[in-house]
């Protein structure tokens, strides 16, 4: 088997995309689980997974890494924040805020086998909810179905490092239907800029349609 390492923690197995499994024996939504010299890989499956998708496109770097603290906003039922708690290992935190309840009972059996997943029920706009689980996270991630994701964005900015890095999948259908994606996009990018520098911009397709995924600095 052809095992590289593409980022520190996330691997490509044959081709195919991978994270070493936290938790030996169990899947969290069905991915096949692969034994190779002596460590137990989960495949990550690009079209359940938007940052998975976003390396598969050319992210060209991943501040996400072992011992890192991350922020997740829009953790749902912990597809990606699962694959994030395997990069992060047991020397990170992964902090899970979701606030529909159905996906809560979902992400809270992923977080009871997994002791770097903080789940978290709550709006992400109000920060001060959760604001002291931490001081400072090394990264968000967010993936958030809202018109006021831009929003949502900079009023977290203040739990994470200056020079962090945040990853934001952009939902243009959900920011504004009526309008091109290409606009929302860069009015996206045009009201976070006070807080953010953007390193990258992906688009996600073939596996998600009218997203666009962007890696951003912290100033």
């Amino acid at each position: 088997m052809d095992v590289k390492e593409l980022f520190d923690g996330v691997y490509r197995l044959d081709g195919r995309l991978a994270t070493k499994n936290l938790v030996r024996g169990r899947s969290v939504y069905g991915e096949g689980l692969v034994e190779y010299d002596g460590a137990e890989y989960r495949m990550w499956n690009p079209y359940r997974s938007k940052l998975a998708a976003a390396i598969i496109n050319g992210l060209s770097e991943l501040g996400i890494k072992r011992g890192s603290n991350v922020l997740y906003l829009g953790a749902a039922t912990g597809t990606t924040a699962s694959h994030v708690s395997d990069i992060v290992g047991r020397g990170g935190l992964v902090c899970c805020v979701e606030i529909a309840e159905r996906s809560m009972r979902e992400l809270l059996k992923v977080c009871e086998a997994r002791p770097n997943m903080l789940p978290v029920l709550q709006d992400a706009r109000n920060v001060e909810a959760y604001a002291g689980e931490m001081k400072e996270y090394d990264s968000i991630y967010q993936d958030i179905a809202a018109r006021d994701q831009a929003e949502i964005l900079a009023i977290n900015a203040s739990l994470l490092k200056k020079g962090g890095i945040a990853y934001v999948a952009i939902k243009s259908q959900s920011i504004d239907v009526a309008k091109r994606p290409e606009l929302v996009y860069n009015e996206f990018m045009a009201s976070i800029g006070k807080r953010y520098n953007v390193l990258q911009t992906l688009p996600l397709a073939p596996f998600t349609k009218m997203h666009l995924f962007a890696a951003l600095q912290k100033k």
